[in-house]
């Protein structure tokens, strides 16, 4: 599905002239290709399909408590590294997620996919990436349905948050440590 808004020729191209080449590179083993993205969970009520002839309640978490999970995911192998919080994403996570990609001394270029957030763009960022030796490129606007971790997102929460119930934050943020990259 493409946004409403999106340039779906703006997208086409980029996806020729940028993604082709590098992910060829990445399927090669030139390159090591990663998608970034942020989710924010938020520990809430989420009902994935419910249909009842008498009246149910359903046991619901109190408070809506959020976490933050700032992901890349490897284009290849799926790897998936993450820098995760309660409170906010901002570009001092962004460098924390680069540092860890440039630790795990790949031998090869890296090539980050992200979207336009105001923190992934900020000059910060980019110096750190410029530092790092880290090549970003930045999504047309408005083309989740070209950044793959967003596959990887609506997973999650089809899977570990839609119609389940979870008592407590702890038990919440758990769930993340045991996502697995899907094949």
């Amino acid at each position: 599905m493409i946004p409403a808004k999106a340039d779906p020729e703006v997208q086409a191209a980029y996806l020729k002239t940028e993604m082709e080449p590098r992910l060829a590179e990445a399927q090669a083993g030139q390159r090591a290709v990663f998608f970034v993205d942020a989710a924010h969970f938020v520990l809430a009520p989420f009902l994935g399909f419910l249909w009842s002839v008498i009246r149910l309640f359903i046991q619901a978490p109190c408070g809506r408590q959020r976490f933050n999970v700032l992901g890349a995911l490897n284009a290849v192998s799926h790897e998936l590294i993450t820098v995760t919080n309660d409170s906010y994403i901002t570009s001092v996570q962004v460098c924390q997620l680069l540092h860890q990609l440039a630790g795990l001394s790949l031998g090869v270029p890296i090539t980050l996919f992200l979207d336009n957030a105001a923190y992934q763009r900020c000059t910060i960022v980019r110096q750190t990436a410029t530092d790092l030796h880290i090549e970003l490129c930045f999504l047309p606007t408005y083309s989740p349905n070209l950044n793959l971790i967003e596959r990887l997102w609506k997973f999650v929460r089809k899977e570990c948050l839609y119609s389940t119930y979870y008592a407590d934050f702890p038990s919440f943020t758990a769930i993340f440590i045991k996502i697995e990259p899907i094949e």
